[in-house]
């Protein structure tokens, strides 16, 4: 059997008067006037629990869309059991009856599920509709429908045979079960990091952001409907350190799939490492974490392409993207003209909630995030190394909004041009044209980070040298566009450094990583004597 090959889901518009915005808008209004109860799913069974956590959307915080329940360390061991316990009969099955349910999976969410899964990630991660459907719907079909392509490559790859001797690559499963732990946002990639092991025959254990528990009930909920077996990805939302304390120390913990913070990842491979010796085999590490990534401008750059770049880059979804644009460095030449486009673009911006489409920017996900960014914003404030030149109010009574701050230094290791803020915040530096080149070693040396970067630029030879140059700087460069917005099977999306592990979701090469292969070795004529033709006299 072969599956036809897939195509990217087509983007809707919402545009006024469309059919989609209709229905959106519809579904919005639906879930906003219930309350949802949202279970753990462990085995076959959903469970409540007597913890129950509110569910709010960040731009709309006194109005309740539901509960989640909180789960203990006997519900993370349940889950375990009952991954275990499906493993056997799951990573038996065969593979294209594995890909049709994936399959299947996609088809809901591009079609019946659409404006649910939609809705769902607007109201409880706050992103607009644009955002929403090229996440939630777009992304998210995206990477189950082209992770059975891979598959499919995968298993195709065989070793050569003889007349004589027949040879094979078998692709197993991991032994034992695998940990997910997923971020608040983007619906997609919290599938993803469940649904490509679970594609490859394995069994899951899934944490997802408290945060991101709303759509990831539609999403279990999806999943459910495509067929997926009981046990097969069991979704848990429990305290981190208690959830770890129980994961890593099973003796079958065989791998950590895992997008979220820098610090949280290093500890967690610090805490797998100390652990080695109750393993049954090395566990696989894969993790996406942080970014400062960067815009460059050339002295050539169009100033409306670089203008653009920032505008997108830096301000959709907040800046809640670890592939987010929060570091520029702009030519002085061009800076004049760049500083206008820009301050005007963000002075059209509208702020507010995501039911209202002419917002641009919507509200930061919780109070934490709130106020971890507000006090970069008040540090800025107070700096002799720095101003703010549009931007840096913030109001929290209805919702957390932080208004979109552009901020302009002359300290190239000033502390917003180094560390993440995973907010609106961008900072901005002046280079001296002829400076280009210490300019590249300025950026390949200011942040630990490795993920992504854009270059603006209209001439060839300088694009090639900075990829040169930027060689180990970013994951993913962009050439004349903002530094975010991977597409699956377009732009495989990872960086290095302590960005993560660079094992490219979107594509082949993070579903390798879930399968442990075994070469089979058949001689068709096998040897009756010991002696080989040298030895004859």
């Amino acid at each position: 059997m072969h599956f036809p090959i897939p195509h990217n889901e087509p983007t809707l518009s919402f545009a006024p008067g469309s059919k989609e915005r209709d229905l959106l808008q519809k579904e919005i209004a639906n879930l906003r006037s219930q309350k949802i109860d949202i279970p753990l799913y462990i085995g076959d069974k959903e469970i409540f629990t007597d913890k129950k956590i509110s569910v709010q959307p960040p731009h709309d915080i006194h109005h309740q869309l539901g509960t989640f329940s909180m789960g203990n360390k006997q519900h993370v061991q349940q889950a375990i059991d009952a991954a275990l316990s499906a493993r056997s009969s799951w990573s038996s099955t065969p593979w294209q009856e594995r890909a049709k349910i994936f399959l299947k999976a996609a088809d809901l969410i591009s079609d019946k599920y659409r404006y649910k899964i939609l809705a769902s990630t607007m109201l409880c991660q706050s992103k607009n509709a644009y955002q929403a459907e090229i996440d939630a719907a777009c992304e998210f079909a995206d990477f189950l429908r082209f992770n059975v392509y891979f598959m499919e490559k995968i298993y195709a790859d065989q070793p050569s045979s003889t007349s004589e001797i027949t040879n094979s690559l078998e692709y197993r499963a991991l032994e034992g079960f695998v940990f997910a732990i997923t971020p608040f946002n983007f619906t997609a990639i919290a599938g993803n990091l469940f649904a490509a092991p679970a594609l490859m025959g394995n069994t899951v254990v899934w944490k997802p952001n408290e945060a991101q528990a709303y759509s990831a009930y539609f999403t279990m909920e999806i999943f459910k409907e495509a067929g997926l077996p009981a046990g097969v990805v069991n979704m848990v939302i429990a305290d981190g350190p208690e959830t770890g304390d129980i994961v890593f120390n099973h003796k079958d913990f065989a791998g950590l799939h895992f997008t979220g913070s820098t610090k949280v990842f290093k500890s967690l491979w610090k805490t797998i490492g100390g652990n080695i010796d109750k393993y049954k085999s090395y566990p696989r590490i894969v993790g996406e974490t942080g970014g400062k990534d960067f815009v460059l401008a050339h002295p050539s750059a169009d100033v409306k392409v670089v203008s653009t770049a920032l505008s997108r880059g830096a301000f959709e979804y907040q800046g809640q993207k670890c592939s987010a644009a929060s570091r520029a460095y702009i030519p002085q030449s061009l800076w004049p003209q760049v500083k206008d486009l820009l301050l005007n673009d963000v002075k059209s911006f509208k702020i507010g909630g995501t039911e209202n489409f002419e917002n641009f920017v919507n509200a930061v996900i919780d109070k934490k995030a709130f106020d971890r960014i507000v006090s970069y914003i008040e540090y800025i404030k107070t700096s002799p190394d720095a101003e703010i030149l549009i931007g840096g109010g913030y109001d929290s009574s209805k919702g957390y909004f932080i208004e979109p701050t552009v901020v302009l230094t002359k300290n190239a290791q000033y502390r917003t041009m180094c560390e993440e803020i995973f907010g609106p915040v961008l900072t901005i530096y002046i280079y001296d044209d002829a400076d280009f080149d210490a300019t590249l070693k300025l950026i390949d040396s200011t942040s630990e980070y490795a993920l992504t970067g854009a270059i603006i630029s209209q001439d060839k030879a300088a694009i090639a040298h900075t990829l040169k140059v930027l060689e180990h700087a970013a994951g993913n460069i962009y050439i004349n566009d903002k530094p975010t917005g991977a597409v699956v099977n377009q732009q495989p999306f990872g960086g290095g450094r302590a960005s993560g592990t660079n094992d490219k979701a979107g594509s082949y090469i993070n579903l390798l990583r879930w399968v442990s292969p075994r070469t089979i070795k058949e001689n068709l004529n096998p040897p009756t004597d010991y002696r080989y033709p040298f030895m004859d006299k």
